[in-house]
C-alpha cells in the first residue's frame, strides 16, 4: 500500500511539473527558447493566396496599405480591395483612418461581398499610446469596429517596447487579438531583444523592404522562429516608386510577361517569400496589383532582381 501511495504521489508530482512547462503563461526562459527554436519555416500558399503564421493562424499574403488615406479615401479603397478579392486590409493607430477601415469593411458585409471572418485586419499600436497600450487595444477595436483585431503590432521601436508588447501578449490571452508581432525593427540584435521577453512569439514583422533593400539575412535569420516578413512600401515609397519601376532589370522582365513594373515587384516579394501591401486610393491600380497569380518568375529572373539589392533604405523610421 506504501509503495501504491508512493508511485501515485511520484506521478502526481510529474504531472503538475509538466503542466507548469507547458502551461501558455508560466513557461520559463528555456523552454521559451526552444519553442522558438522548434519552428518550423513557414511556406506561402499560392493557391490560397496565404500563409500560416507561427500562431496558427492564416494570414493572406498580398494586402492593401492605407498610410496617408483620410478615413473616405480608405473606405473606399478597402471596399474596392474586398471586392477584387484583398483579404488583407493594414492600417494603424498613427494612420488616423482606422475609422475608414471599419466603414469600408462594413459596407462590403453589408453588400454580402466578404464576412468578418474572411478579412484579416493589420493595426499597430501608435508610440504615442506606448504608456497605455492595452486600453489602446479597446480604442482600436471601438473605431475599426470589430470584436477582435488579426494582427496587432508595435509602430516602432521605443523606450518601452517589453511593456507594451507584454499588453499585446495580454490581448491575445483575452481573446482581442489573434497574432502579434512588431514593425520597423531591422537588425538580429532588436530582434533578439524581443524574443528575450515574449512569451508568445512574434508572428510578424513590417519592415521597408523593395528591390533596393531585400535585407535576406535578416528575413532568413527568424524564419527559423516561423516569423514572416511584411512589405510596407513595396515599390519604395512616395517620391521612389518611378526609380524601381524604371530599373531596367524589372522593366525587361515586364516586358518579358506583359506586366507592369508593379506587378514584377509584388510578384518577386511573394516568391521570395515576403507579405506585401502597397497601398493605393486608385481603383485601378488596387486590381492592377492583384492581378499577379496567373504567372510566375522563373529562378532567372528572381536570381536576376536579387542582384539589384544595395542595402539601401528610404526611411529611418
Amino acid at each position: 500500500m506504501k509503495n501504491i501511495l508512493i508511485v501515485i504521489v511520484v506521478l502526481c508530482a510529474f504531472g503538475l511539473i509538466l503542466f507548469l512547462l507547458f502551461s501558455e503563461k508560466n513557461v520559463d526562459d528555456k523552454e521559451v527558447k526552444n519553442i522558438k527554436e522548434n519552428m518550423s519555416k513557414a511556406e506561402f500558399n499560392f493557391d490560397t493566396k496565404t500563409v500560416t503564421l507561427n500562431s496558427g493562424y492564416e494570414m493572406p499574403i498580398i494586402g492593401l496599405g492605407t498610410w496617408t488615406q483620410n478615413d473616405e479615401e480608405t473606405a473606399n479603397s478597402v471596399y474596392y480591395a474586398l471586392e477584387y478579392g484583398y483579404r488583407l486590409i493594414d492600417t494603424a493607430q498613427y494612420y488616423g483612418n482606422e475609422y475608414g477601415v471599419g466603414e469600408g469593411l462594413r459596407r462590403a458585409i453589408d453588400d454580402g461581398i466578404v464576412t468578418r471572418e474572411e478579412v484579416f485586419i493589420t493595426t499597430k499600436i501608435m508610440p504615442s499610446s506606448y504608456n497605455n497600450a492595452y486600453n489602446s487595444i479597446d480604442e482600436s477595436l471601438e473605431r475599426l469596429g470589430v470584436d477582435y483585431i488579426d494582427l496587432l503590432l508595435i509602430h516602432q521601436p521605443g523606450s518601452n517596447d517589453e511593456e507594451v508588447y507584454k499588453a499585446m501578449e495580454q490581448g491575445v490571452y483575452d481573446g482581442k487579438v489573434k497574432s502579434i508581432g512588431i514593425s520597423n525593427y531591422y537588425t538580429k540584435e532588436e530582434i533578439d531583444e524581443v524574443l528575450s521577453y515574449a512569451t508568445i512569439v512574434p508572428a510578424v514583422i513590417q519592415n521597408e523592404n523593395h528591390i533596393y533593400y531585400q535585407n535576406a539575412d535578416l528575413k532568413e535569420y527568424v524564419s527559423k522562429y516561423g516569423i514572416i516578413i511584411e512589405s510596407w512600401y513595396p515599390f519604395g515609397g512616395r517620391g521612389h516608386t518611378s526609380e524601381n519601376f524604371n530599373n531596367e532589370v524589372i522593366r525587361d522582365i515586364a516586358t518579358k510577361y506583359n506586366k507592369t513594373s508593379a506587378q514584377i515587384i509584388l510578384r518577386w516579394q511573394l516568391q521570395a517569400g515576403y507579405i506585401v501591401i502597397p497601398g493605393s486610393s486608385n481603383p485601378d491600380h488596387i486590381l492592377e496589383n492583384y492581378s499577379i497569380f496567373d504567372f510566375s518568375l522563373n529562378e532567372e529572373d528572381m536570381k536576376n532582381i536579387a542582384d539589384i539589392n544595395k542595402n539601401q533604405r528610404y526611411e529611418n523610421w
